[in-house]
């Protein structure tokens, strides 16, 4: 499973979705993750690919983590496990 698919699975289950209704151009807000399943996501991301994602829960803005939407999520992912090789 590539990364795309490993990180949309599990936004998907956190959303309480199916993996096929989670698209790149999904925001989570649109797939009903709040701020509490962010936090979930972002660990179990964390915990799939034993990376450390810069979010600051306390202040999303001030991350350097774009998690605008599913496709810059990916992004990011697919940089920090590249960096950790």
């Amino acid at each position: 499973m590539s990364i795309s698919d490993r990180v949309i699975a599990i936004i998907a289950e956190q959303a309480v979705l199916e993996p096929s209704d989670v698209t790149p151009e999904s925001t989570l807000e649109d797939l009903g993750i709040d701020s509490l399943g962010l936090v979930e996501s972002i660990f179990a991301i964390e915990e799939e690919f034993d990376i450390s994602i810069p979010f600051n829960a306390n202040e999303p803005s001030a991350s350097d983590f774009d998690i605008s939407n599913v496709a810059a999520i990916i992004t990011g992912i697919q940089k920090l496990v590249s960096e950790k090789v």
